[in-house]
């Protein structure tokens, strides 16, 4: 009984971490492979995924679904995305309406979390070579200059949709790179990510009613096919980098650490909590907005803050609250892996 009930409780938090990692992925600036790194679960998510292979498909094709299954270590794999599905359709957009109504509270957590990270990787990092130092530095520049960057104007060509949900998906794997922010360089996050999003729900609703009077709206089937396209570009890029990250992780430990600390060092910059919006506008200034009626992102004006405002001091304590999640977090993972012993 006590094993079966440790197993449940795994499984619960597994499917939390997939929830973190949804919420993660889907704000720019955050990175769902920071969630996987420092909940102690990123290699064991990366060498799953690499499980995905040639082999893996021949276990399928000859209906071997059970040993399928447990070749590419279904149960974590599955509850991870069940996880990260649940938090698509439903933490994401509480994290919607908290960044709307506390934009400056919630990239303050977020901003602690990001210094909660360093220092969980850094303490254990005891490789401090000229290489790696140089990798350190050159992954911090590297987070920087993306920040600094200025988005591109939206393109919803379908191979190009599928580059981005390739590289988009980069904040799964990659700790510190944050596909949601690369998808806003692009040009492509309110598309993506809102617009097409919200025709699924919509198509979703209709089919329920048994409604199918969508097929004939051409915008609706566009988004759609969009909405696929860019799915199937973010499976590819999940399983094709994780192969690789998987390689250099094996081969090149302490120099892929190295460059996840500067990576995620340099992201910093993007979810520095004190900033303004800047939002896109047309030729004749007029603002820009989605298909929803909102402003569409540019890019952020970076200030800093004013100590003699309250709002400062309570952004601070954020701050804490995130590097508290992240200890906490850590915590969590140096139990399990004593209970696991």
């Amino acid at each position: 009984m006590p094993h079966s009930t440790r197993t449940l409780t795994d499984k619960f938090f597994l499917i939390i971490k997939g929830l973190a990692m949804g919420a993660a992925n889907k704000v720019p600036g955050v990175s769902g492979g920071v969630v996987a790194f420092v909940a102690g679960f990123y290699e064991e998510f990366i060498y799953s995924l690499q499980k995905i292979n040639f082999k893996a498909f021949k276990l399928f094709i000859n209906f071997r679904f059970r040993s399928f299954w447990r070749y590419i270590n279904g149960r974590f794999l599955g509850l991870l995305i069940l996880g990260m599905l649940i938090s698509y359709f439903s933490v994401s957009k509480i994290l919607d309406y908290l960044i709307i109504h506390f934009e400056l509270y919630v990239w303050a957590s977020f901003f602690g979390m990001i210094i909660g990270s360093i220092y969980y990787i850094v303490k254990d990092f005891d490789d401090w070579s000229k290489r790696n130092i140089c990798l350190i530095a050159i992954g911090t520049i590297i987070g920087v200059g993306i920040s600094l960057l200025d988005p591109a104007k939206e393109n919803d060509n379908l191979w190009f949709v599928f580059v981005c949900g390739i590289i988009g998906v980069s904040g799964m794997t990659l700790p510190g790179l944050s596909g949601s922010f690369i998808l806003i360089l692009f040009g492509n996050y309110v598309l993506l990510l809102v617009d097409s999003v919200n025709a699924l729900y919509d198509t979703m609703a209709d089919i329920i009613r048994w409604d199918f009077s969508f097929v004939a709206d051409s915008q609706r089937v566009r988004l759609l096919k969009v909405l696929i396209v860019f799915s199937l570009g973010s499976l590819t890029g999940l399983v094709t980098l994780s192969h690789l990250l998987g390689y250099v992780l094996k081969h090149y430990k302490n120099a892929t650490f190295a460059a996840i600390i500067g990576f995620i060092t340099g992201s910093l910059g993007v979810v520095w909590p004190w900033k303004h919006k800047i939002y896109k506008t047309d030729l004749l200034g007029t603002t820009l907005i989605d298909g929803l009626g909102n402003p569409i992102l540019d890019n952020y004006d970076r200030y800093f803050p004013d100590i003699t405002s309250i709002e400062t001091y309570f952004a601070i304590f954020y701050i804490f609250i995130g590097i508290a999640i992240i200890l906490g977090l850590e915590w969590y993972g140096q139990q399990t892996q004593k209970n696991s012993k």
